[in-house]
């Protein structure tokens, strides 16, 4: 029954491309063959005119204006025949006299060669006048005739191709059959029932297998079996919704039903994001899932829309990689692969069917007292993507660890310690530090400061801090060049796997701090730092702060940059900009900031 259902499915949606053209490709095909048949018939008009008025006249002696003077011959007189006396002269032959006359008249020799050479030259002669005659005529009067018919058939062609498709007017059987609905109709429905009565079959089949004691030897291949219906199942089903689909298209075509659900609305078949793809499992999910019940979910929804990011399209080749598995199997050892994915803008990625790799020897991670300034154990991290294999060599400072953001963050007892608790580099000039302390910013609101977030590229060490003075906060990271998030999570603290591409995933009006350090800098677009922005001042609560902390620029992009913050209107409490010294010049700065987010009331 599959190939029978295919080639049923192929049949409709070929006729349903042709038979639900909208109004614009309508006019426009109607417009072009509209106009090249009055082309044809003008051509055709004026090719008839011209058989039936011929040019040339019985008379050959009474010219008229419009053909000028008409050789019907031409009269060849010898060299002496105009000295030689006729004895005959009162007898009249032929033409008179003075008609012969008006004739011109080519002289030749009694020279066979010569003679033959007048002849020749003189008949080219008539030929390319009587031409070049033609052709002035045709030019004067039918030129633009000509010209218009030439422009009309330059227009068709070109709204023929631009509104519709060659290889759409190609008339096959399917198109053929697609004119019996009787016929049709009872394919549909006979494939359809088909599929349901293999789809109650497996399912009975799955709930016998659950039902069915197992003995521990036959488990493994029981699970396989289970796991192979499963997926038949799940193709079953999908081919399903396809015939069903393909139905409701087929009755509203043919005005058998009233209204179709929005879910299947023919119009929007052909630009299914499923056609897109290769692989089976990406075409499963980006496809909308239909309720079960017919009805609306309690969410308000008439089914799921599962989502990727528009980027995924332009990247099918490393999707089609990302999403090509087992289904029931362990996943690929490819979370690079998928953060490539991320930071590219695929983001969010497709859900996947299998199960993630972990470490091999995973062993108990330390107590939360423990865990917060204590390096974790290697073996809960799997190290097979990084250049370091160990927390020991990221907290090196003399290794090569493939990363330079946040080059020491991994430094728990030296770098990490004293940060927003102790004044650390103070600049030896001015004395003054762009990173100000964590008791200091929340003194601006004592007590009101509770939850937050930290976007930066570090190892948690903020939201330790934080927690330190009852503050909960959300660390987004993502592993560049070392397991930051694995870091995060094994000190006891709670990881966002987010990119700078993707909006912030919580409500308007729900932090009450937001805090970045050394993320956001100077290589940031200035629209997407617009984004960015306004897309954290939704976040942010009234009253709520934006702590901007050590973001470094260059000397000449400074202004430009503070323009973006001073356009959200925030209440400065903390505004500082210093020189930024480790490389030797001025020609970067550091700049920090504690802002307040103002009530705006509605207007």
């Amino acid at each position: 029954f599959l190939p029978q259902m295919s080639t049923t499915t192929t049949t409709t949606t070929t006729t349903n491309y042709l038979t639900n053209l909208g109004l614009g490709y309508s006019i426009a095909i109607a417009l072009g063959f509209l106009v090249l048949l009055s082309t044809l018939l003008l051509a055709f008009y004026i090719c008839c005119r011209s058989r039936h008025h011929p040019h040339h006249h019985s008379n050959p002696t009474t010219p008229t204006p419009t053909d000028g003077i008409i050789l019907p011959r031409i009269i060849f007189v010898a060299e002496d025949d105009d000295q030689d006396s006729n004895p005959d002269e009162n007898l009249v032959v032929g033409l008179d006299q003075s008609v012969i006359n008006s004739y011109p008249k080519f002289l030749f020799t009694k020279d066979a060669n010569n003679s033959l050479q007048y002849l020749n030259l003189t008949k080219l002669e008539m030929r390319n006048s009587y031409i070049f005659t033609k052709l002035g005529t045709l030019g004067g009067i039918r030129k633009p005739i000509l010209l218009f018919g030439s422009i009309a058939i330059l227009i068709c062609i070109a709204t023929l191709s631009k509104f519709y498709s060659i290889s759409s007017l190609r008339i096959s059987d399917n198109f053929y059959n697609h004119g019996k609905p009787d016929s049709q109709s009872k394919v549909g429905s006979q494939a359809r029932t088909t599929v349901e009565t293999v789809i109650q079959k497996i399912r009975k089949e799955m709930n016998e297998l659950r039902e069915m004691p197992i003995e521990s030897s036959a488990s493994t291949y029981v699970l396989r079996y289970s796991s192979f219906l499963a997926d038949i199942l799940g193709l079953l089903e999908s081919a399903h919704e396809s015939l069903l689909l393909n139905e409701g298209t087929y009755q509203q075509s043919y005005g058998l039903i009233e209204a179709v659900h929005p879910l299947v609305r023919p119009k929007e078949q052909p630009d299914e994001p499923a056609n897109f793809f290769l692989i089976e499992e990406i075409r499963k999910y980006v496809k909308i899932k239909p309720n079960r019940l017919g009805k609306q979910n309690f969410m308000g929804a008439n089914g799921t829309f599962t989502s990727i990011g528009h980027a995924c399209f332009a990247m099918k080749r490393e999707l089609e990689e990302y999403m090509n598995y087992d289904v029931g199997e362990i996943c690929n050892d490819d979370w690079k692969l998928a953060q490539k994915l991320m930071v590219h803008g695929c983001d969010p990625l497709p859900r996947r069917r299998c199960f993630a790799r972990a470490p091999q020897l995973y062993s108990k991670p330390f107590s939360i007292n423990e865990s917060m300034w204590k390096l974790p154990d290697d073996r809960n991290v799997r190290w097979s993507q990084y250049r370091c294999k160990n927390f020991t060599c990221l907290a090196n400072e003399s290794t090569r660890k493939g990363f330079f953001k946040c080059a020491s963050c991994f430094n728990l007892s030296h770098h990490e310690l004293p940060r927003w608790i102790e004044q650390v580099d103070l600049d030896p000039i001015i004395n003054v530090t762009a990173d100000f302390l964590i008791a200091e910013v929340l003194d601006i609101k004592p007590g009101e400061i509770r939850i937050g977030l930290d976007f930066s590229a570090g190892t948690g060490t903020f939201a330790a801090r934080m927690r330190e003075f009852n503050v909960t906060i959300v660390s987004a990271s993502i592993n560049l060049g070392a397991p930051f998030n694995e870091m995060i999570a094994l000190r006891g603290l709670v990881p966002l796997y987010l990119t700078i591409n993707q909006r912030l995933p919580f409500f308007d009006n729900t932090l009450d701090l937001i805090h970045t350090t050394r993320f956001l800098d100077g290589w940031i677009d200035f629209v997407l730092l617009d984004f960015v922005l306004y897309d954290w001042d939704r976040s942010l609560r009234p009253g709520g702060l934006l702590w901007v902390d050590s973001f470094f620029c260059l000397k000449e992009d400074l202004d430009d940059y503070l323009e973006a913050f001073k356009m959200l209107r925030y209440k400065k409490h903390k505004w500082v900009v210093i020189p930024k010294r480790d490389k030797g010049d001025d020609r970067e700065v550091f700049f920090s900031a504690v802002l307040e987010k103002p009530p705006r009331p509605f207007r």
